[in-house]
């Protein structure tokens, strides 16, 4: 029998009265050495349970290979510790998980093959599903309330409703869960629709709601589907995430606390999302594409209960004060805010330039037209594309199917404009300064589609590239791995301005390490990495202006700093600041 069980005025665990009282808190979004600091928030806030995704494309990211289960990945650690700390755990496992995260989670060997039906029970995706579930349930077997682990519930799919309506897919997922042991409570949630709650649910598990606002509206949608039921907000919304060239989007506590004393009011349960939204470090940002392809910023604040930098916001406090008013709240006193570094300016007094070092961070494949960076095995990040202009003079440059998902155009070395997907750009027109001339087409991932059925859409270069009407062949296309750019071969800075893509070095001293933020004031856009921790994106498009540096990235004494700018600057020098800017502010 499972731990937790259900009636349809609650939930028993072990019998007993419980009620769920949970904060999401993705491990893969913080630095394993603050996770447990991040869990003593969550019950010391209140929470009873913590909510997690699991990101199936990381712990899986060679098809048929093995799990990756270390560093940002050790859910297993992650688990214990919430245990250690008392707190129960609700685990997502997809295998699709949305969460604004790089392909919804789902693999790109999985989603680059065009013939396989995603979230379907096309038998390619169970399959690779079920070999994938193989692998993960055993490693978390132990974790299990069953167990006396803290996991006490475990979701099937996510937010199916809004995509699909194969019943037959999610019964398989039921079932896999069931025929490798996890006997724990399996729920669903989906969208206060009842169309969506219709097509995403299934009988004998338990359905549960996603909404942020219209409290009583959505309840009464949930128990009209499924009166014998828990209510149940398995995503209670309490702020939201941010696009590149849009605002910073908060919500304000008052009424983020309003209704979640709503909800505890009429006796439901609740996972707030976000207790701590944390940060899409490296390449891990997802993008939506509705209208137009819009990627998601480097932070996931997500004007959370937490912080980006885990300190307690005006919600922690508010919401803190609700949960005491339903239930016991440790008799401690609410978290301070972490220490902070003092200002560090940082020289980058170093240069290695990118284009010219392409060869050697990894070969060329010699091919007739362009390929995606799918076929390049180049997952993330960037590719180079090269060929030569066969005539001179002023022309056009096309580019059939567009790119994915922004590319930088040069002629001879010389920068020549940008192509981006999210402004439909398939045309550029240049001047050929003579015949022959080198063409190099830099193309940036900026992060694969998280939600609807655009996921998988390749990246690169998407189809031929024509000069005046005539297709260009001969193409060197450059994969560009960058795991050590510390190791690059700099040179010291001349004082000349820079007008290409180049990689910017610098080092700083520590003290005592300590959270920071990195503001790059004169830089465009491009990524950063400290002691090579890869930070992410940064792009002075906005709205998110620093990058979060957490503590254990830093060590006393020396420390690197590296950038890759993409465009020109005239800025030597970036700076580590105390405070965080994530741009206007956008209240819903």
């Amino acid at each position: 029998m499972p731990a937790l069980t259900t009636t349809s005025d609650g939930f028993l665990l072990h019998g007993e009265p419980f009620r769920i009282i949970s904060g999401a808190l993705h491990y893969f979004r913080v630095h394993p050495a603050l996770w447990s600091d991040r869990l003593r928030k969550a019950r010391l806030m209140g929470l009873n349970t913590v909510e997690t995704y699991i990101p199936w494309n990381h712990h899986q990211p060679e098809p048929g290979g093995p799990l990756v289960l270390d560093g940002f990945l050790d859910l297993p650690r992650f688990l214990r510790l919430a245990r250690d700390e008392g707190l129960r755990v609700l685990l997502r496992p997809g295998p699709f998980i949305c969460a604004e995260w790089d392909g919804g989670g789902l693999p790109d060997w999985l989603t680059s093959d065009p013939d396989i039906r995603l979230r379907t029970s096309d038998p390619r995706f169970t399959g690779a599903v079920d070999r994938y579930l193989d692998l993960l349930l055993p490693a978390l077997q132990p974790h299990m309330a069953t167990a006396g682990g803290p996991v006490i519930a475990v979701q099937v799919e996510n937010e199916y409703g809004a995509y699909g309506d194969d019943s037959a897919y999610l019964k398989h997922l039921a079932d896999a869960f069931r025929s490798r042991g996890v006997e724990e409570l399996l729920f669903t949630c989906d969208q206060g629709d009842p169309e969506h709650l219709a097509a995403g649910s299934l009988p004998g598990v338990l359905v549960t709601g996603t909404f942020g606002s219209r409290v009583e509206q959505s309840l009464a949608r949930l128990r009209e589907h499924r009166p014998e039921d828990p209510l149940f907000c398995a995503e209670f919304w309490i702020g939201w995430f941010d696009h590149w060239g849009g605002p910073h989007h908060v919500r304000d506590a008052a009424d983020a606390a309003a209704d979640l004393d709503r909800l505890l009011s009429a006796g439901a349960s609740v996972n707030i999302y976000m207790f701590h939204g944390g940060t899409n470090f490296g390449f891990t940002n997802g993008a939506n594409h509705k209208h137009a392809y819009t990627p998601t910023v480097t932070s996931y604040d997500y004007d959370a209960a937490l912080t980006e930098c885990g300190d307690p916001g005006p919600k922690y406090h508010a919401f803190r004060e609700v949960i005491a008013r339903h239930a016991a709240v440790p008799d401690e006193p609410a978290p301070a805010p972490s220490p902070k570094l003092p200002s560090t300016p940082v020289e980058l007094n170093s240069r290695a330039p990118l284009l010219a070092l392409a060869g050697s961070l990894a070969p060329a494949v010699r091919t007739d037209s362009p390929v995606t960076m799918d076929e390049l095995g180049q997952r993330t990040g960037y590719a180079l594309y090269r060929t030569t202009l066969p005539a001179d003079g002023d022309g056009v440059l096309h580019f059939a199917r567009g790119v994915g998902d922004r590319a930088q155009v040069f002629v001879d070395g010389a920068p020549v404009g940008v192509l981006e997907s999210e402004r439909h750009d398939a045309s550029l027109p240049v001047r050929v300064p003579r015949p022959g001339a080198m063409l190099e087409v830099l193309v940036e991932n900026m992060g694969g589609v998280n939600y609807g059925p655009r996921i998988g859409a390749p990246k690169g270069l998407l189809g031929p590239v024509s000069f005046n009407g005539t297709d260009l062949t001969g193409w060197d296309c450059h994969p560009l791995p960058l795991d050590a750019p510390g190791a690059l071969p700099f040179a010291p800075a001349d004082g000349t301005p820079v007008t290409v893509p180049a990689f910017h070095r610098g080092t700083f001293d520590v003290g005592t390490p300590a959270d920071a933020f990195l503001s790059l004031p004169g830089w465009s856009k491009g990524q950063a990495w400290i002691n090579g921790f890869h930070l992410g994106r940064y792009w002075n498009r906005g709205p998110q202006r620093t990058l979060y540096v957490p503590a254990p990235a830093l060590r006393a004494g020396s420390n690197e700093l590296v950038l890759l700018e993409l465009h020109g600057t005239t800025a030597t020098r970036a700076l580590l600041t105390d405070t965080p800017d994530l741009g206007p502010e956008n209240t819903w």
